[in-house]
């Protein structure tokens, strides 16, 4: 693995970095930062400023020194469609040669208007096919993506789904024994990304539009608060005008959306299991920015009823070298999940 390659993580609320070394006993830290972006740069997973995206990821870069001129980024939402779908058993040259065409009945966009990308699951399943999992981004999101990233002399080389980025960071810190099931449950500020991973495959993928903007939203619009009080309660801050919030009044705002969240992950999670045969899952990670809002974590865990914990992208990681913070890596943790899944999906492009 190239340590010249970064993760890059271009969400919605803010931008990460973050860059790896191979060693002969794993993977060493060299670099991780973080730059908030200005409110509503990327709505929706759409760049709708892409002047303020180039110049927080340039930022962003030299303030971490980093020399990198190459690196992998990663996309959710509207514009990315995930299906596993059963194909007769075929090479996996035939199967580049004919997606296109199967493709056309799972995707709502035109065919022509999107990358496709594929993995195979399962080579012969029970019923004597192939499982597939489809990707189709639509090229012009894929596009801004590389461009903002190009504005900032930084080549996208690799262009991953943040479902898997963060799947690469669990593989690399967890051991997940064959037979059993756990959900990588990522939530973004407005999207949350549900991953089921069944005997360390990707059997069950679903992106909810919610996420840690709607905590931001409702705390404004219910206690009568700016942007960024709110961003500072939602987070356990206290704001600059803390007398006039009644910490009662914000716990009640945070339950609310944390019960609107859960009840998306739990159809979501309710859904995979009355499609597949073996449906129990172990346990729940939770990642990205809102991992660290209490009343989410706990609402998730009271639905599901599967025991929840946060994921640590750190957890075998070495953290020593010169330079880095060990309370900013610990506070960041979870919401550092897919820069570090991205750092690791570099090598496979060496």
């Amino acid at each position: 693995m190239a340590s010249n390659l970064i993760g890059l993580d271009i969400g919605t609320s803010s931008v990460k970095v973050c860059q790896l070394k191979e060693t002969k006993r794993g993977f060493q830290l060299m670099n991780y930062g973080m730059i908030p972006l200005p409110p509503e740069a990327i709505v929706d997973g759409s760049i709708m400023n892409s002047s303020a995206v180039s110049d927080a990821v340039r930022e962003l870069v030299e303030s971490q020194r980093i020399k990198a001129k190459e690196a992998a980024v990663s996309v959710s939402g509207n514009s990315v469609i995930l299906r596993k779908i059963n194909l007769p058993v075929m090479t996996r040259e035939e199967l580049d040669e004919s997606i296109k065409w199967e493709a056309e009945q799972y995707i709502p966009f035109d065919i022509n208007d999107v990358f496709i990308d594929t993995a195979i699951l399962n080579d012969h399943n029970d019923q004597g096919q192939m499982d597939v999992l489809l990707v189709a981004a639509k090229k012009d999101m894929i596009n801004d993506y590389t461009e903002v990233v190009r504005g900032a002399g930084i080549e996208a080389t690799v262009v991953d789904v943040d479902s898997f980025a963060v799947q690469n960071a669990f593989e690399v810190n967890y051991d997940l024994p064959m037979g059993e099931t756990v959900a990588l449950i990522n939530v973004g500020a407005s999207v949350v990304n549900i991953n089921v991973i069944q005997s360390r495959v990707s059997a069950f993928t679903r992106d909810i539009h919610q996420g840690g903007n709607q905590y931001t939203d409702e705390l404004q619009k219910q206690l009568n608060v700016s942007y960024d009080e709110a961003e500072e309660l939602k987070i356990g801050g206290r704001g600059n005008e803390a007398d006039s919030v009644v910490p009662q009044e914000v716990e009640r705002v945070m339950q609310q959306v944390s019960e609107s969240i859960a009840n998306d992950v739990q159809r979501s999670l309710d859904f995979y299991g009355a499609t597949s045969a073996d449906a129990t899952i172990h346990r729940i990670y939770l990642s990205g920015g809102c991992a660290k809002v209490p009343a989410l974590g706990r609402t998730i865990e009271n639905k599901t009823g599967v025991p929840i914990e946060e994921l640590d992208p750190f957890r075998q990681v070495d953290c020593t070298a010169k330079g880095l913070d060990p309370e900013f890596l610990a506070n960041q943790g979870p919401m550092a999940a897919v820069s570090l899944g991205l750092a690791l999906r570099c090598s496979d492009s060496d």
